[in-house]
């Protein structure tokens, strides 16, 4: 891989060891998904999966891209320094026996010391045509982090769907007055996973029988719908609903045309991989 020409800032860390000053890295709250690189030759560092919220002023991951990093003695004689293991970058330490998480380590890299390629911009890279899809089953911070566990998915993004005004805010969509649901914009790639897998996933994974609410939260922004682009996915859903009737439940599920899609503030984004929670009104139950 070829060497990018460094600043001096970014020598300083990556070529003569330093360090960040802490809670200024740009990606020390980033929780996006895709690929960690080396900021000097490239190389696949960390999954976006594998970084956590360790409040300790640098990003952090409990696991790295295997082969990917190298570790020495630090000279101070007591901690690991962790390097790219193809260029030999410096990158920061890695701590064990925090019990941060349940693989008791922490990789503490400075961002500096990084790129950031996104899940779609990595997929584009390798050829993939990715599609998109909506859906709204109250909670996004649910929907969002388990239709995020399905092999094909590639993002999921939490935002508003079907109102009247452009770009709400969460306290606009919570005063009941825009008309727009909580919704995720799913991501995914058909090669690997389709439409109508999503679709049967999205019906197992909330109550597609309670009417304007999921679990504790009431509200019309709340409210159960499949936001579709086609005839072909009109038909999928409005035959998946019919199986779930046929079986007798009362799916109160609406199909509806496609509308705006607004991506919600950035706190709503990746929200249980951030806080380490689990979701409380979204959990798997088998339909199909």
């Amino acid at each position: 891989m070829s060497e990018t020409k460094l600043t001096p800032e970014e020598q300083h860390v990556i070529l003569h060891k330093g360090t960040e000053r802490p809670f200024t890295g740009r990606y020390n709250e980033h929780f996006e998904t895709g690929v960690y690189t080396c900021k000097q030759c490239g190389a696949e560092l960390y999954r976006s999966e594998d970084k956590f919220p360790s409040h300790c002023g640098w990003p952090s991951f409990d696991d790295e891209i295997e082969g990917a990093i190298r570790r020495e003695v630090d000279a101070d004689g007591r901690r690991t320094e962790i390097l790219c293991a193809s260029c030999g970058g410096h990158l920061g330490h890695v701590f064990e026996g925090e019990m941060l998480t349940r693989k008791n380590v922490r990789h503490c890299v400075n961002s500096i010391s990084m790129n950031f390629v996104s899940a779609e911009e990595r997929a584009q890279q390798q050829g993939c045509e990715l599609q998109t899809a909506y859906f709204a089953g109250g909670c996004f911070w649910g929907v969002e982090h388990l239709m995020q566990q399905l092999p094909g998915v590639v993002s999921v993004v939490s935002g508003y769907m079907g109102g009247h005004v452009d770009n709400p805010s969460y306290e606009q969509v919570c005063s009941k007055q825009t008309g727009h649901l909580e919704t995720v914009e799913v991501l995914y790639d058909p090669a690997q996973v389709s439409f109508a897998t999503l679709a049967k996933l999205f019906f197992e994974i909330h109550d597609p029988t309670q009417e304007d609410g999921q679990g504790p939260d009431i509200g019309p922004q709340y409210a159960s719908a499949i936001f579709v682009h086609n005839d072909e996915e009109c038909g999928i859903a409005e035959q998946l609903i019919a199986e779930l009737e046929n079986r007798g439940l009362h799916v109160v599920t609406r199909v509806l045309p496609m509308a705006p899609f607004w991506r919600a503030e950035e706190f709503h984004q990746d929200y249980y991989v951030r806080t380490g929670k689990v979701p409380y009104c979204h959990r798997y139950q088998q339909r199909f």
